[in-house]
């Protein structure tokens, strides 16, 4: 049964109760579940996987609740690669690929099935299903998925009692079948960078995902125009909310927590407080993505005159942003190397940093020292997929070291920031942020800008303004 609370209301069950509670239930078991739409791309990238280690147990875990407070919990995210490989969502899950003695696997998904009524599990406790509410059957599951599926609470005595075999587990998810197995930590680290770099390139069916995902956060993006005066009124928390609905009426979630960064908010990097005020002649700079049912994100930012218009100094930061983005998504091609998108933006705001007086040149000696980072911050861009920083765990020679490929989505997101509290850069600079991110797919002839239904350059923006801004 399960624990209740401590200082619960309630004392006990009586056998009158419980005897009640395990009658009148219809059947609602589904048995006409069409196979799921992600299920056959799952199959093949769990055999891209099998490939990279015949012979060998793998195991990865999705996850499990985890308490914010007292008993209750965050929203349950499962960890990326087990959906990756499943197209499945669910908490307290596995996915383990038993090798066979031809090279290949057996492929099984591990779940928690549904509670019987035929004991008080299903509805005592607040993980119990009608606290929580109705999980698909195993064998609904099966249909769901194409793949055998097993009661997960037998997992680690399947797994302490299997044959012999190398096994890996991704660690840091699951801590009872880390238990359950012997493995290497080192080896282990070898199947997560693996699971990573097997979502390097999207299939179709991603790429229509992340097509959605994109389309639903330039809706975001509007919306939160469209209610600009509403958080002039309020705060940026009007443009967190406005642009979180959107994310919650068409997908799953936002992606990432949203950056909503008025003033001099700007130029912190990952502003998530969102508490500041929203005031006319300042910037607004939005860094938000939707996340869709499938949990798929986008990532796009924006940076916008809360006023309309954009005074000569911010204009002309801007545009060297702009100027510097256009560089990076020049080299965004198949076959370019990925550094070289980074590296066309970062030479650009060097020689604009050196033009304005704000570091020492010649351009090549500053980029080559580093000397724009004062003010330019981080890369360039990223993955982009089922994390807002996809694939982050495969190696640098697949990944920062590697080539471009038809099939790769990626960020372009050059920036520049002046602290509010920088005394080597003239007051009217001091507390300005900008910065453009789009969201890029790689094609055989060079690339797609995905957000490109969002305005980039100065005077798009300030027109677009005219049109939505509330």
């Amino acid at each position: 049964m399960a624990k209740g609370r401590k200082n619960g209301l309630y004392s006990g069950v009586s056998e009158e109760l419980s005897a009640l509670m395990k009658t009148g239930w219809a059947d609602t078991e589904r048995r006409d579940l069409p196979l799921g739409e992600q299920a056959p791309y799952a199959a093949r990238r769990r055999a891209a996987l099998s490939a990279r280690f015949p012979g060998e147990r793998l195991v990865i875990p999705s996850g499990s609740l985890k308490a914010r407070s007292n008993d209750d919990t965050y929203p349950f995210r499962p960890y990326s690669g087990y959906v990756h490989m499943t197209g499945d969502q669910a908490r307290d899950g596995a996915l383990v690929l038993e090798p066979r003695p031809d090279g290949g696997h057996d492929a099984y998904c591990y779940q928690l099935p549904r509670d019987g009524r035929d004991t008080d599990e299903f509805w005592l406790g607040y993980t119990a299903e009608l606290w929580m509410g109705r999980r698909p059957s195993l064998a609904e599951s099966e249909r769901l998925l194409g793949l055998t599926c097993r009661d997960v609470r037998a997992a680690a005595s399947d797994l302490t009692a299997a044959p012999d075999a190398p096994t890996r587990i991704v660690r840091g998810v699951d801590p009872a079948l880390e238990a359950a197995v012997t493995t290497d930590r080192e080896r282990d680290t070898e199947l997560e960078e693996a699971l990573s770099e097997l979502r390097l390139i999207k299939d179709a069916w991603e790429i229509g995902e992340m097509r959605k995902a994109v389309d639903s956060t330039v809706r975001g993006f509007t919306d939160c125009m469209g209610e600009l005066s509403r958080a002039v009124a309020s705060s940026e928390r009007w443009i967190e909310g406005t642009f979180f609905r959107r994310a919650r009426v068409e997908g799953n979630s936002v992606g990432y927590g949203s950056i909503c960064a008025a003033g001099d908010h700007a130029t912190i990097m990952h502003w998530t407080d969102n508490d500041g005020p929203v005031r006319p002649g300042d910037l607004l700079l939005l860094d938000a993505g939707v996340e869709t049912h499938t949990l798929y994100t986008a990532d796009v930012t924006r940076t916008l005159p809360i006023s309309g218009t954009f005074t000569p100094v911010q204009r002309q930061v801007y545009d060297a942003v702009y100027e510097a983005q256009e560089a990076g998504m020049a080299a965004v091609k198949p076959g370019a190397a990925y550094r070289d998108f980074h590296v066309a933006a970062q030479r650009y705001l060097a020689e604009k940093l050196v033009e304005w007086g704000f570091i020492e040149g010649p351009a090549d000696r500053a980029y080559e020292l580093g000397l724009q980072r004062r003010f330019t911050m981080a890369g360039t861009g990223h993955m982009l997929g089922l994390d807002v920083h996809d694939c982050a765990e495969a190696r640098n020679e697949e990944y920062v070291d590697g080539v471009l490929e038809p099939g790769m989505v990626l960020t372009v997101e050059p920036g520049l920031y002046f602290q509010p509290d920088d005394l080597t850069v003239p007051g009217e600079w001091r507390g300005i942020g900008v910065r453009i991110e789009d969201d890029l797919l790689v094609t055989a002839d060079g690339h797609e800008n995905l957000s490109a239904g969002l305005p980039r350059s100065s005077d798009e923006v300030e027109a677009w303004m005219a049109r939505v801004a509330g």
